[in-house]
């Protein structure tokens, strides 16, 4: 099989770039993938494809730009050019640009490589139905987020009158099916990028070091964590280091350059900027546990898989999707209310004083991660793409008797 990933690639800065990443490395490996074209916004000379293990030829194809008008344009002009077998679209609402227009002409484009006859996949990290567009930093007007809903239903239609799509979480399939009525909607779960072998659940001495990751200033917010891990250094006496890593959020630029300065006098914090995937397994392995200080959820998380995969205790407000995570995958860790510091503190506490309860947790989520390595989740992405084909195979026969 031929098959074109539609994708943000590393080194970009555009979201899902990472996900891209394992994406890729576990496609190549499977046997049925002949080759694989990366329909990108990078160039091939910088896209980061020099994966250690043996696998399929790989085409990296700049054909898009984040906010540029023509990106749909260019990007079909470039399915016609590679004609692949099939074609898979890494999506979420904002892929394609944060302008209104650019977004919503990127979101057609599964439905355009569907009508080309292209078995086509559209794995859709979120939904408009469970986002908050307030904390996402859409608009806080009413009546604007109504403008907003409706928009993103009449895209919803367009993706899901593709042959698939994909949702990571159950809920996400239930409520599809039940306000669009469609049957074409799958649940691939998200996956856990690398699966290393069972760490031994021990964290290097010195300062714990309590860890945030992801891009920050919408439903993000890192003050909540300084300010409880200072109300924690208050009650243990322990030495704890707050370690934030990742970049502003695009609508936000500068948040953490004045959480920096806002937070100047407080001892111990780290902010790593961009992580290089290089990096991760480090910043991984050197913490303690992972925080998420959100105040909504808009998808699965990947920082929860990662975390499950390097064996580490999560904190995390008891909303949204992160609890049906939680719930559905096996994970386990300590919650607490959104936006209350108290309770965050409280929640840390109980991991940073006792070891053994910190370890438990740990191995629960190691456990859990290893329920859905890459490659299985790539197998589950080439069999419905066998199941379009066959579907689309009958279909034309029928279609010959008729005539």
């Amino acid at each position: 099989m031929k098959l074109a990933i539609v994708t943000a690639y590393p080194p970009s800065k555009v979201t899902l770039n990472e996900y891209a990443y394992h994406l890729v490395k576990h496609f190549r490996q499977q046997q049925e993938v002949s080759e694989l074209i990366l329909l990108t916004d990078v160039d091939s000379q910088n896209a980061d494809i020099s994966f250690i293990e043996d696998g399929c030829k790989i085409i990296v194809k700049k054909c898009w730009k984040f906010n540029s008008y023509r990106s749909a344009y260019t990007l079909m002009k470039a399915v016609k050019q590679t004609a692949p077998d099939a074609i898979l679209f890494n999506l979420q609402f904002m892929k394609f640009g944060d302008k209104k227009i650019v977004a919503a002409l990127g979101l057609l484009l599964p439905w355009l490589c569907k009508l080309k006859g292209i078995p086509t996949i559209a794995l859709l990290h979120n939904i408009m139905e469970q986002v908050d567009l307030e904390s996402a930093g859409f608009s806080k007007n009413k009546w604007i987020q109504k403008i907003y809903n409706s928009i993103g239903s009449t895209l919803t239609r367009f993706i899901l009158s593709t042959d698939r799509v994909a949702v990571t979480i159950q809920k996400y399939v239930d409520i599809l099916e039940e306000k669009y009525n469609v049957n074409n909607v799958v649940l691939i779960p998200h996956g856990t990028f690398e699966v290393p072998e069972e760490p031994t659940y021990t964290i290097p001495e010195g300062p714990l070091k309590i860890m945030t990751f992801g891009k920050f200033g919408t439903y993000k917010k890192v003050e909540i964590l300084i300010e409880a891990v200072e109300k924690v250094r208050a009650a243990t006496n322990l030495p704890l280091e707050v370690v934030i890593a990742g970049t502003d959020n695009p609508n936000v630029p500068g948040y953490l350059d004045s959480v920096k300065k806002q937070y100047a006098h407080v001892s111990g914090i780290t902010f790593t900027g961009y992580v290089e995937e290089e990096d991760v397994a480090t910043l991984f392995n050197e913490s303690a546990m992972v925080i998420f200080p959100y105040t909504s959820t808009t998808g699965s998380s990947g920082v929860l898989h990662q975390a499950g995969s390097y064996g580490k205790a999560v904190v995390l407000p008891d909303l949204g999707d992160l609890s049906l995570l939680m719930k559905d995958e096996g994970y386990q860790g300590e919650f607490f209310e959104p936006e209350n510091n108290d309770s965050l503190a409280t929640a840390i506490q109980r991991i940073v004083v006792d070891t053994a309860y910190r370890v438990t947790l740990e191995k629960a989520n190691y456990k859990a991660a290893t329920a859905y390595p890459m490659h299985k989740i790539t197998a589950m992405y080439l069999q419905n793409f066998n199941q379009i084909k066959t579907e689309k195979l009958k279909k034309s026969k029928v279609t010959l008797q008729k005539v």
